[in-house]
């Protein structure tokens, strides 16, 4: 069968984020057996030999510029005016923004030589590039990763979005917008149940389906032991807004409080590229900001906890996957543990659950308190990943999504 997968994040190499690693491990399971095109972008960081590397997994690899957004630097007159698109075309500035004409008149010839059985948006920033039409001629799937409304619906339940006013304007524009957009395809995927509700409020006759992220085994290795010590870590990209609202509201809420307690604990704030609101917090005695380092799985074999204080974001986490996998206890929040079995009546312990300060006191505090405690979350943590979060378990979910006619 051939697929034609659309994705403008450049999804290589898959450590670079989420988005990414379920690209590159869903594209990669499905050219196992089947023939897959794939079209993407590249930004200035892409080097030659990393498009060279992602062509060897894909039967063809078209790679066209990512667009600049001029207009994101035109100050309030380039707000009001990609806002006032917004209202006209129904396309967020975040859509608008890498949509690139060329890469679709490729798209719209490769889809008119009808070689294509399938095609794919991963993500839905990619939605774009679908033509409603193309539901008559070939099978049509969106991989949403999350919920765009949901999402900033979420943001203002929560108080945690970043531009209240901005986002109370965008909320109906945007479930219009995830409304309409759905509508163009076949099937759709979601990471979990909690998206696949909200989308079927706006898509009651649509086909959705729930395909968790996975977590590659051999990246992630269960740790040999326990290291002991009062070690927390927390990983993911230092320039995503959920994380950045994550790591200050533990960095400046939580973790003095757990010093006051345990004065030798620290805190390793792991990721790539961290902003100045993130870079401010290794002021705080005991915190370190790492910037990139060579190897994530490194930091959660020596830590103690793993901390995944999400409040806002929706869809399955991956740097909740990875640390499970790699045998390391938890403490997340509800986001943080969203998607996933850990805790409640007949459901063995894998992580611990803490939304508020008292909860992340008590949960750290036991976890550092007791090492069998430890082992027992280590031990079935790892065993629900080698089970349920596999790529290869998601690949195969996907892979009869997309096939199925």
């Amino acid at each position: 069968m051939k697929i034609l997968m659309i994705s403008s994040t450049f999804p290589y190499p898959p450590t670079k984020g989420g988005t990414q690693v379920r690209t590159f491990h869903l594209m990669k399971y499905l050219s196992k057996n089947h023939q897959v095109t794939l079209v993407t972008q590249r930004s200035e960081d892409v080097t030659n030999e990393e498009i060279a590397r992602l062509g060897e997994f894909v039967r063809e690899l078209k790679v066209f510029p990512r667009p600049t957004d001029s207009e994101s630097k035109q100050g309030i007159l380039g707000k009001a005016k990609r806002f006032g698109q917004f209202i006209q075309q129904g396309i967020p500035p975040s859509v608008r923004s890498s949509y690139s004409q060329v890469m679709q008149a490729w798209i719209d010839e490769a889809v008119a030589t009808g070689n294509f059985a399938a095609i794919t948006s991963e993500h839905s920033v990619n939605e774009i590039y679908v033509r409603p039409e193309w539901q008559t001629k070939l099978r049509a799937v969106v991989n949403i990763h999350s919920s765009v409304y949901g999402t900033c619906k979420h943001q203002l339940e929560t108080q945690t979005s970043e531009n209240k006013m901005r986002d109370n304007l965008n909320l109906p524009l945007l479930r219009r917008y995830e409304q309409q957009y759905c509508e163009k395809f076949s099937a759709i995927a979601a990471t979990t149940e909690v998206d696949k509700r909200q989308l079927k409020v706006l898509n009651p006759d649509a086909q959705i389906s729930v395909i968790p992220n996975g977590v590659d085994l051999n990246l992630f290795p269960m740790r040999s032991q326990d290291p002991g010590g009062r070690q927390l870590v927390f990983i993911g990209a230092m320039d995503n807004a959920p994380n950045i609202d994550a790591v200050r509201f533990f960095s400046l809420s939580v973790f003095p409080e757990i010093r006051k307690r345990y004065p030798d604990a620290s805190l390793d704030l792991v990721g790539a590229r961290p902003v100045a609101e993130v870079e401010e917090l290794n002021t705080i005695d005991g915190i370190t900001v790492t910037g990139r380092v060579p190897s994530m799985v490194d930091y959660l074999h020596q830590a103690t906890i793993c901390i995944v204080p999400m409040r806002t974001g929706f869809g399955i986490k991956n740097k909740t996957l990875e640390a499970m996998a790699a045998g390391i206890p938890v403490v997340g929040s509800d986001r943080g543990l969203e998607g996933l079995a850990v805790d409640g009546a007949d459901v063995p312990l894998r992580a611990m659950r803490a939304n508020d300060l008292e909860e992340y006191i008590y949960s750290i505090s036991r976890l550092f308190d007791e090492p069998a405690l430890r082992k027992k979350l280590s031990q079935n943590a790892r065993s629900l990943i080698e089970k349920q979060y596999t790529w290869e378990r998601a690949g195969s979910r996907y892979e009869q999504l997309v096939c199925d006619s």
